[in-house]
């Protein structure tokens, strides 16, 4: 148990989740191009996707099983934690939705709208429930061991994707999130982040905007 375990990494995923959110919002919410066809092109989609991915499974398979046999005699806690699994399933099939209107040529445009909606209102609670209430459970009774081991599966779930999904997690956070995210990373890593992984990704257009 520790009271100490260092949370910057998931919020500042969290942030970097809830900042997304909002620009496929904006994305699909666009009148002078039809938003199927800017989403089916995104690389803003795909990196959001990926990187949700990653998270949601790094904890599925690391992380709510270790907490599980801690748990073992706390029926309320392990609801909980069955509570992050249907909810991460739930956003899966969201995303899948999605992703399906998008490769149908047929389907109505507003479709994406109430599935983008729905995507967002669904992750955003997940997010705010795991932050109100999962958080502080892991913080009450993890191992630093267990919370180490959770990071370096989600660290090696990122993998050869870290050039493009690290300055995507980064983007916006701050100065201390950046260096603590940062630390980990073996010095040509970090090197690499500040002279081509990051100024690739500020060039990217994410979301079709030509910005």
């Amino acid at each position: 148990m520790s009271d100490a375990l260092d949370m910057t990494a998931m919020y500042v995923m969290h942030d970097a989740l809830r900042r997304e959110l909002e620009q496929l919002a904006k994305a699909t919410a666009r009148h002078d191009d039809d938003p199927r066809t800017v989403l089916r092109t995104a690389v803003g989609w795909e990196l959001f996707k990926k990187s949700l991915h990653v998270h949601h499974t790094a904890e599925d398979d690391a992380l709510w099983p270790a907490l599980r046999e801690t748990l073992a005699e706390r029926p309320d806690d392990l609801a909980l934690l069955e509570a992050m699994e249907a909810e991460h399933t739930a956003v899966e099939e969201v995303i899948a939705a999605i992703d399906a209107a998008l490769a149908d040529p047929d389907a109505v445009r507003d479709r994406l709208g109430d599935l983008v909606d729905s995507l967002a209102t669904g992750l955003n609670g997940h997010l705010r429930h795991e932050e109100d209430q999962t958080l502080p459970l892991i913080q009450a009774v993890a191992t630093p061991q267990q919370w180490a081991h959770f990071g370096q599966v989600h660290g090696q779930r990122i993998g050869p994707d870290a050039p493009r999904l690290i300055p995507w997690l980064l983007d916006g956070a701050g100065e201390q999130s950046v260096a603590v995210m940062l630390a980990p990373l073996p010095e040509p890593a970090r090197a690499a982040y500040a002279a081509q992984w990051q100024p690739t990704y500020a060039a990217l257009d994410r979301w079709g905007t030509g910005a």
